[in-house]
């Protein structure tokens, strides 16, 4: 036991150390902790270790997940949702089927259904391991997509598996497997999309931020375990009830809780993702001794996992470049149709414009429309310019291309899938160091790599432009800010008041402000009309004032 808490304490302070040394070295912390975990590994003392896969699939990754889409900006992820879908779903089967055809071939005997049992489990990339782009001066747009990849493509890939599982024991069914991967995600986006808005309506209700930080710990777990119990995907549900939680977290909850979860779930995301690549590295010994006690080959293992690495690459490559191309020609026939938009968001801005519209609009169908209608109408041109305005400054071409590709990695997800493979599978312990070292590789090429590929690929930004850019942001803000203020009644001077009197009255103007400022701020998020890290920063600092507003309050009681 003692040996057991010390090894916990001094895992913290590796997790810690990496963490804090890494970037300083140039090398991002997730790779210094997978070399750190092997090396400990062959430490006597530490011996074969073992990890159960659903410590990690079931206890690990549905918060870490969870975190990610609660952190992510969700008008951005709308705006590419047709690509994340296709890198989730398209690309994981194309890859899954192709690297099953490889895995048949190198292993005689091994039969294509467990060829694509292993491709399944190689062919997702790790949403923890592309956090390591996060770091870097990478396009958000290119962030957004891989974000959204990794978060959605496990369901995929754990699906494919189960089905290809059960086609190396019974037989294969086409429909029987979209049914499945079709249930799998429709029922755990009700379940995630129902915990995520019954954890706001609750912790809506608690006054307490550490009671609150605390519940919002479970709710993860209250979405990815009910959607496993009804075979559904447990990582999807968790994640739909992260998108729904931050996207709806700033009205339903208050400053103080908000800046509670912020602090320690990115104290909870450190441990984890260091937990994850630390054991991930630890589990190497285990795996090579197993492998040796089937007397199979270990090298001959590894030289598969590289001709599977090169595969998955290439196969992305041949599926990211021609979608980043249909891309691009989407955003101009989108740009190419600005005018026609501006037009006719001017033309609603008088009234007799509006009449115009809505008896147009009313000459198309039978149910007759209403000014309502003309407010939602409007709502999506408006929602329209912001998304070509978005895809103009975020352009995806071949650099991005590259990047994307490039920085698609694998990491713990794949090792845990693969030790869920069942103990009569055909060289189980081989297949296992396959995955092992496919996700290894990958990590250490790639994400050591992917620093100088993002630096080359990069083109020189010109610093008065960026300047020009964020100055035109700011006074936009600003402008709206002004607006939202002055939409507010300030209150009279009043004579024969008491100070505390004259305080409570200043105190409530100005959280009248702030509230109709968030309100205005949130419009514009939810419209995508300013950029999403401007806009988290001007409601980081509305929060602040808030809760200096507030904590003067108490002090002057």
């Amino acid at each position: 036991m003692d040996e057991l808490l010390m090894i916990m304490v001094l895992g913290l302070v590796v997790i810690a150390l990496a963490t804090a040394v890494g970037p300083r070295v140039g090398i991002a912390a997730p790779l210094v902790l997978v070399v750190l975990g092997v090396l400990a590994s062959l430490i006597p003392i530490i011996g074969s270790v073992t990890i159960e896969p659903e410590w990690i699939l079931a206890g690990v990754l549905p918060p870490l997940l969870y975190s990610s889409a609660v952190s992510m900006p969700a008008m951005n992820f709308r705006r590419d949702l047709g690509a994340i879908s296709g890198l989730s779903v398209l690309l994981v089967v194309a890859s899954s089927l192709l690297l099953g055809l490889f895995f048949t071939l190198v292993f005689p005997g091994l039969g294509f259904a467990w060829g694509v049992a292993l491709g399944a489990v190689v062919s997702p990339t790790d949403a923890v391991a592309t956090s390591i782009i996060r770091q870097m001066p990478v396009s958000k747009r290119v962030v957004a997509m891989l974000d959204g990849e990794g978060l959605f493509n496990d369901a995929t890939a754990l699906v494919l598996l189960r089905n290809a599982i059960a086609a190396a024991a019974a037989s294969f069914s086409f429909w029987g497997t979209i049914g499945t991967f079709a249930y799998s995600v429709v029922v755990a986006v009700l379940i995630g999309a129902f915990v995520g808005w019954l954890n706001l309506v609750v912790r809506s209700r608690v006054t307490d931020p550490t009671v609150n930080t605390v519940l919002s710990f479970t709710v993860p777990f209250f979405a990815s375990v009910p959607a496993e119990v009804l075979d559904a995907s447990g990582l999807v549900a968790a994640v739909v009830a992260g998108i729904v939680t931050g996207f709806r977290a700033p009205r339903r909850l208050a400053p103080q809780h908000r800046l509670s979860d912020a602090q320690n779930w990115r104290t909870i995301e450190l441990v984890l993702e260091g937990t994850v690549f630390l054991t991930m590295g630890i589990q190497l010994k285990s795996i090579v001794s197993n492998v040796e006690q089937d007397h199979a080959g270990v090298w001959s293992a590894v030289l598969i996992a590289v001709g599977a690495l090169v595969l998955t690459v290439l196969v992305r490559a041949a599926y990211v470049f021609p979608l980043l191309g249909s891309l691009s020609r989407h955003a101009r026939r989108s740009q190419a149709a600005r005018p026609r938009l501006e037009g006719m968001q001017q033309r609603i801005q008088t009234p007799e414009g509006q009449q115009a519209t809505l008896d147009r609009m009313n000459a198309r169908g039978p149910r007759k429309r209403s000014l309502g209608d003309l407010d939602r109408f409007a709502t999506r041109i408006t929602r329209g310019l912001a998304d070509i305005d978005y895809f103009v400054r975020q352009p995806l071409g071949r650099r991005e291309g590259v990047i994307v590709v490039w920085a698609g990695m694998r990491g713990a997800v794949t090792v845990a899938a693969a030790q869920t493979l069942p103990a009569d599978t055909p060289q189980r312990s081989v297949l296992v160091l396959v995955a092992f070292a496919v996700a290894a590789l990958s990590l250490l090429l790639q994400g050591g790599t992917i620093g100088p590929v993002v630096r080359r690929m990069t083109p020189p930004v010109d610093p008065s432009a960026v300047d020009e850019h964020a100055d035109a942001e700011r006074v936009r803000l600003m402008g709206l800010l002004r607006a939202s203020t002055e939409s507010v009644t300030k209150p009279a001077q009043q004579e024969g008041v008491s100070r505390r009197e004259q305080f409570a009255a200043e105190k409530d103007y100005r959280l009248a402000v702030l509230t109709a400022q968030r309100s205005a701020l949130l419009d514009a998020r939810d419209d995508g009309t300013f950029d999403a890290d401007v806009l988290e920063d001007a409601l980081a600092t509305l929060d602040a004032d808030q809760i200096a507003i507030e904590m003067r309050g108490v002090f002057a009681r």
